[in-house]
């Protein structure tokens, strides 16, 4: 399976790529630095590659919140609040917000789609989404590429010890979720007084 699985990324590694970097997903970007660190990819191909998929897709959940304001207050009821903060956020600091939504835990999708209810600019919704995207496949790509030899270590060694790497990565993730959910949580306090 693990076979089939390499052969599959190595045949249609971009495809994958673009698909995985339009849905969200730093892991693919980490995966397509580490392909780029074992020549089965070319960095500057990758980098665009990513970086388009993950502009279409935010361009997507834009023009969802520009064309379907009610199928969104109807159907997102329990991301009201962030939507809320969305909108605080683009009021507060503008542009950068749309630059940096990449990088706010629980946010990808909302910030698009909340700037895709108001009146902002497409063009420039658009512009700035293009800049940030291919900033954000590039950093993740290249650190990926850089630690490429110790990324492909702690595979192999998570393979050969399962039975730690499996709890480990469990605790990390929950960890790191907990983490980002609380300060989510606090950034929501902080902009809503």
């Amino acid at each position: 399976m693990e076979e089939l699985f390499t052969q599959w990324l190595q045949e249609y590694g971009y495809i994958i790529l673009f698909i995985w970097s339009t849905l969200e997903g730093e892991l693919g970007l980490i995966m397509a630095g580490i392909m780029c660190h074992t020549g089965h990819m070319t960095i500057p191909i990758a980098i665009i590659v990513a970086g388009f998929g993950g502009f279409v897709g935010d361009q997507v959940y834009f023009y969802i919140g520009r064309y379907n304001k009610q199928f969104i207050y109807k159907k997102l009821k329990t991301q009201r609040r962030k939507f809320a903060l969305a909108h605080l956020l683009l009021q507060r600091y503008g542009w950068p917000i749309i630059f940096a939504q990449r990088y706010l835990y629980g946010m990808r999708t909302v910030i698009p789609m909340s700037i895709g209810v108001t009146r902002y600019s497409a063009k420039t919704f658009a512009f700035i989404n293009l800049m940030s995207a291919i900033v954000w496949a590039a950093i993740t790509i290249l650190l990926a590429y850089f630690f490429g030899e110790q990324l492909l270590q702690i595979v192999h060694y998570g393979k050969e010890h399962y039975y730690i790497a499996i709890p480990f990565a469990i605790i990390l993730g929950g960890g790191i979720y907990y983490y980002l959910h609380r300060a989510t949580a606090k950034a929501e306090q902080k902009i809503a007084k």
